[in-house]
């Protein structure tokens, strides 16, 4: 497996360390699908605000329909995230 540098807490600065915050801020925690992105600050806040949009944005389905909408697709693209 290809190996990519993730950038930690403590040597996190600027946007990275922006974004890490927020994530914590979130979710109590930085998951690792958001630290990947780390070393690409505007990569992790589109993605962010992708997410934010897709889960909590304005939709007929409700926030559970939401979230089981993507359990499916995670376990169909066999991710182990």
């Amino acid at each position: 497996m290809p190996y990519i540098h993730q950038v930690s807490d403590e040597e996190a600065t600027g946007a990275a360390k922006r974004e890490l915050d927020q994530a914590v801020k979130r979710a109590g925690r930085v998951w690792n699908i958001v630290r990947i992105m780390t070393p690409n600050p505007d990569v992790l806040r589109a993605s962010m605000a992708m997410y934010s949009a897709l889960l909590h944005g304005p939709s007929p389905l409700s926030r559970a329909q939401r979230e089981m909408l993507a359990v499916v697709v995670s376990r169909a693209n066999h991710c182990v995230y």
